[in-house]
């Protein structure tokens, strides 16, 4: 008897299959600075298990990554995360997320590669954090949204004074989501793809 044939051939779990429909896949990135809610939307919103590579943080972080304002993180995604929804029968969208501390950023160069737009998430409590996200993907050209993330702590602010703040045009959409649940974290990407759709339509 042929040893080999008692052996188990897995696969991927039915869950994580592609859906036979989808005839269209799109790249997109979550973007933003440290502790604000990156790993957590990719999470939440996935329909696949998502892909994370989160490290517990050390003593060797202390005076290189700036954590103020979030004191309590102890874990930290150091390459990127990814996770798949589909948004219709024929569409899908592919979502990387990005590291945020600054000493990573060299990975955005591959992870950004082939990307059609991008979500900037943000937390009130540290909007400077956001600053030089925003001005990467300005110099990129690649059109975002941004999210505000709403921490249970963060104070909250009229939209129009969170848009001077971050410089933002009055074209760029700016939501309020709570990355934690998958109806919002959904809905950003909806806005996301609704702003894509009408700046492919003709001026």
């Amino acid at each position: 008897m042929d040893s080999r044939s008692s052996d188990t051939i897995t696969g991927p779990r039915s869950e994580d299959v592609l859906p036979t429909t989808a005839t269209s896949a799109v790249k997109v990135v979550i973007v933003g600075g440290f502790g604000v809610g990156k790993t957590t939307m990719v999470g939440s919103v996935s329909e696949i298990r998502p892909l994370t590579t989160e490290e517990t943080m050390t003593q060797a972080g202390v005076g290189v990554d700036d954590n103020s304002g979030v004191e309590s993180k102890t874990a930290t995604t150091v390459a990127m995360d990814f996770g798949r929804i589909s948004v219709s029968d024929q569409l899908v969208l592919y979502l990387f997320g990005t590291p945020g501390q600054e000493r990573f950023w060299f990975l955005w160069n591959g992870l950004f590669e082939g990307a059609l737009g991008a979500v900037v998430l943000v937390d009130t409590r540290r909007l400077e954090v956001s600053f030089d996200v925003i001005g990467r993907l300005e110099e990129r050209g690649v059109p975002f949204v941004v999210a505000v993330n709403t921490f249970p702590d963060a104070p909250s602010h009229p939209v129009e004074a969170l848009r001077t703040a971050l410089d933002l045009p009055d074209e760029v959409p700016m939501v309020d989501c709570d990355a934690r649940l998958r109806a919002s974290s959904r809905d950003v990407l909806m806005t996301l793809m609704r702003y894509l759709h009408s700046l492919a339509l003709p001026a």
